[in-house]
């Protein structure tokens, strides 16, 4: 059925929240917020949708390419993807589905002052209480076992997850798993999509390591490949099988 939630929402475990789920063609956003925003969160990916379709419809390069583009005179979807292209050394449209998150989830606070977007696997979450955020890892023994505890904040965060091994989207690496904080959905995607692309099956961290020392606005990472994790920066990680 196209309106299920994907089970792993499931895990997200907020406080006083009320959910809601806004499907349209491919964006399927799980909201969470004070009350219910859908009527605008709805015409809010809309709007950004169709200006990123018209965008890429008289510039067809920028939904092709695996590496960043310069833009002039695009809409601010456009601006900001590409924006995160050049930061992480990816194609633009790595950061779509957190970029498209963090579009509504900036506009539904101005009527909550919480509020968690999902698209994807990709979030921008402004909570004042504590979430949990957890991993989804496909077939390896850490997917569902773990997940990232981050305090409450007055201030908004992203968090994304790339994957070689599970779902649809594009990637030159194997990670079962490899999941990112950021203060922005838009460049945790696209930071997300680029660690990604460098892990091995074999568990060698080595170019991950040195790639993060060259992204200084990622907060923190998990990677995941089989049996093997790799842990880096400020983060509190927590069991979900308590």
């Amino acid at each position: 059925m196209k309106d299920k939630k994907p089970f792993y929402r499931t895990i997200v475990h907020p406080a006083g929240m009320l959910s809601f789920q806004i499907i349209i063609e491919e964006s399927n956003l799980m909201i969470l917020a004070e009350k219910d925003l859908r009527e605008k969160a709805r015409a809010v990916l809309w709007h950004h949708r169709e200006q990123l379709k018209q965008y890429i419809e008289a510039h067809p390069e920028f939904y092709y390419s695996f590496t960043p583009l310069e833009v002039e005179k695009a809409p601010p979807i456009v601006q900001t993807m590409a924006e995160a292209a050049w930061l992480t050394n990816t194609g633009p449209m790595a950061a779509v589905a957190g970029a498209l998150a963090e579009a509504v989830g900036h506009s539904l606070l101005q009527e909550s002052s919480q509020v968690i977007v999902e698209n994807g696997g990709d979030i921008f979450l402004h909570c004042l209480n504590p979430a949990v955020i957890g991993i989804y890892a496909g077939n390896s023994p850490f997917s569902l076992k773990i997940g990232i505890k981050l305090p409450g904040s007055d201030f908004s965060r992203g968090i994304a997850t790339s994957s070689g091994t599970v779902g649809h989207s594009w990637s030159y690496g194997q990670a079962d798993a490899v999941t990112v904080v950021c203060r922005s959905a838009t460049l945790a995607d696209a930071a997300a999509t680029r660690l990604g692309n460098l892990v091995l099956a074999s568990g060698d961290w080595s170019q991950i390591e040195t790639e993060l020392s060259r992204l200084p606005f990622v907060e923190a990472a998990v990677c995941i490949a089989g049996r093997k994790m790799m842990a880096w920066g400020q983060m509190e990680l927590v069991s979900l099988e308590d």
